[in-house]
């Protein structure tokens, strides 16, 4: 098994729910007792939100993270959100380690289950930014964006309420859902953090954990599937 680096921290909240991930999937795919060596480099979510050179600056903080990851002996890394993807082939080019894009595994989901439209939410970066959308485009996907007030308040929920484990934006989330189940397959949770206020089965549509069909695809080829 290779050794598997995560970068989290992206909040504190969707690490937790990374790693609790981990530990029921190795439960699940291996013989009991037995979990692959993970390491975690828990960034400083604030200090990475509010960095004064926007992007730029995000972006060496994970490949200062990357590297970190691989001088401690990680052999593919992975970041625990879907927002700083939108900096992932510079920071992937930043070492000689493979990391995987939570897009790619994604899409890769999506097309073995032989979904066509998604629904993405997210932060208003991931939903209104070209780089998921268009990624998901290339790959063949039709791409429902929710309306711009729709974004804020999905936006304002995941950051002032799912980032410290409140759930009472749980029934706007699930409205949302249900009004664009009509033009979609299935709902993309393009925030790790949505995993922890709407799950498998409380929607009539289906339902892409990102942070559940990330961390699967890094066990996989952490174990060479």
């Amino acid at each position: 098994m290779k050794k598997i680096g995560l970068i989290g921290g992206l909040s504190p909240e969707s690490t937790l729910y990374y790693y609790e991930s981990f530990v029921k999937m190795c439960r699940e795919c291996f013989e009991p007792g037995f979990y692959p060596d993970l390491m975690i480099y828990s960034l400083n979510f604030r200090e990475f939100a509010d960095h004064p050179r926007g992007w730029e600056g995000r972006e060496e903080m994970l490949a200062a993270a990357a590297k970190s990851l691989e001088r401690a002996g990680a052999e593919i890394i992975g970041i625990t959100a879907n927002t700083p993807h939108i900096v992932f082939p510079e920071v992937s080019e930043s070492v000689r380690v493979p990391m995987l894009s939570i897009i790619d595994a994604l899409g890769a989901e999506a097309k073995k289950r032989g979904l066509n439209n998604l629904l993405l939410l997210g932060t208003k970066t991931t939903m209104s930014m070209p780089f998921y959308r268009e990624a998901l485009e290339k790959m063949g996907f039709g791409v429902v964006i929710p309306a711009e007030e729709e974004m804020n308040e999905v936006d304002r929920i995941i950051r002032r309420e799912l980032m410290f484990d409140n759930l009472a934006g749980r029934p706007y989330l699930l409205n949302l859902i249900g009004k664009y189940s009509d033009a979609s397959d299935a709902v993309i949770l393009g925030c790790t953090e949505l995993p922890l206020a709407v799950k498998e089965g409380d929607a009539d549509t289906e339902v892409l954990d990102t942070a559940i069909i990330h961390m699967k695809a890094i066990l996989e080829a952490a174990r060479g599937d």
